[in-house]
């Protein structure tokens, strides 16, 4: 039985993508940048005008510096990023089809779950909001919270990273997003230091596929 199809819009080097893969998607990423170690069929266009025809379901990340809390009080940098969330929302609801939309905190999504490491036990908590025309179910978050580790030293079992991708060693980093083909240092260092870890997206693919199946069921 063929996998159904998943639009992975403004991917990036593949982290959600990932996940939708390991829930039973086949995956296509589109970005208008390069993306070398994306892991899945690549299609470098832009996000907001490439045809979503043939899919069955849609994820986009829109460029979150826009809504990023490392920006407050600094609108002059703010303005310098795209406010794009309204407007892919727009587009993806236009579709009909089961979408999610995934930002950082702060962005303005609309009756979003939130997800982070600890829910799936990474060690890292990279906290993102995750909306969807679908009713989306979030996993019950640990009551214990790990100390973040000192900048430039290796995580203890009780520390966590924070940020991934800014310190530490290069295994340690990818082992605590569950990511193991992007680059953590140097010019590409971004790669993890944006991504999200495929657990999240694992979780979420799971319940998009079973709606999906349901849906197929009721027309049968």
């Amino acid at each position: 039985m063929d996998k159904p199809r998943l639009v992975d819009l403004f991917c990036g080097a593949g982290g959600a993508a990932m996940g939708y893969a390991q829930a039973g998607f086949e995956v296509i990423g589109v970005d208008s940048q390069p993306q070398p170690r994306y892991p899945f069929a690549f299609v470098q266009a832009d996000a907001m005008t490439f045809p979503l025809e043939g899919f069955a379901a849609i994820h986009a990340s829109p460029p979150c510096q826009y809504y990023t809390a490392m920006l407050n009080g600094k609108d002059e940098q703010r303005s310098k990023h795209p406010d794009l969330v309204a407007s892919v929302r727009r587009r993806l609801h236009a579709t009909g089809k089961l979408y999610i939309i995934e930002n950082v905190l702060g962005a303005p999504l609309e009756n979003p779950i939130v997800l982070c490491g600890a829910m799936f036990g990474l060690r890292v908590y990279r906290h993102r909001l995750f909306e969807s025309n679908l009713v989306l179910f979030q996993p019950a978050h640990p009551r214990h919270r790990a100390k973040a580790a000192r900048p430039g030293k290796i995580p203890q079992p009780d520390e966590y990273w924070c940020p991934v991708g800014k310190f530490g060693r290069k295994e340690e980093a990818q082992q605590a997003m569950g990511i193991t083909w992007m680059l953590t240092t140097g010019s590409q260092s971004r790669e993890i230091a944006q991504a999200i870890p495929p657990a999240y997206t694992c979780w979420i693919g799971q319940q998009v596929l079973a709606a999906l199946e349901n849906r197929s069921h009721r027309i049968a």
